[in-house]
């Protein structure tokens, strides 16, 4: 019954948004003025070693608007090895930092599903897999759109993230 709950609502948001999605002007709407980048995190450094911690490794959309907002969905095995979503509509950059033209800071606020079973108390907050998330990060552009970033995760993780720009 728990592996259920994430596909029937998979399935109703997905049943919901086709009609929306079939639209050109939806479809136009999502990249108009915006930039699009492609997400891959290999590697995340864990503060505390755990027997039961996995390879953590995570791709992504992200958007950024004109105006410095941010919103994207990740994708990603947890620490302990469950599939899990991060789905932020939420979030900022914040560009030059500290006089430095490459390096910028970034949050995000969203929320996240993948932590359930035994791990279920291991982020907090968590209701049946469900849990609010706030990432901030640092960020620092190469050239040809690709950047490096590092998000903090809580106090219990560092994550160590590329990405490039695809539009």
């Amino acid at each position: 019954m728990k592996k259920l709950i994430p596909l029937v609502c998979g399935l109703i948001v997905a049943h919901l948004a086709a009609p929306a999605m079939a639209e050109e002007s939806f479809l136009s709407g999502l990249t108009q003025d915006k930039t699009l980048r492609f997400q891959f995190s290999p590697y995340t450094y864990h503060y505390t070693q755990d027997d039961a911690h996995s390879d953590v490794v995570l791709v992504g959309l992200e958007r950024e608007h004109k105006d410095g907002k941010l919103d994207g969905v990740v994708l990603f095995s947890n620490s302990f090895g469950q599939p899990s979503i991060y789905v932020y509509p939420w979030g900022g950059t914040y560009r030059e930092i500290m006089g430095v033209s490459k390096l910028s800071f970034k949050w995000t606020a969203g929320l996240m599903y993948g932590y359930t079973g035994q791990y279920k108390d291991k982020v907090p907050l968590n209701v049946v897999g469900f849990n609010p998330v706030v990432i901030p990060a640092l960020a620092y552009d190469f050239s040809s759109g690709w950047s490096a970033q590092l998000n903090l995760l809580g106090n219990a993780a560092m994550q160590f993230q590329i990405s490039k720009q695809i539009n």
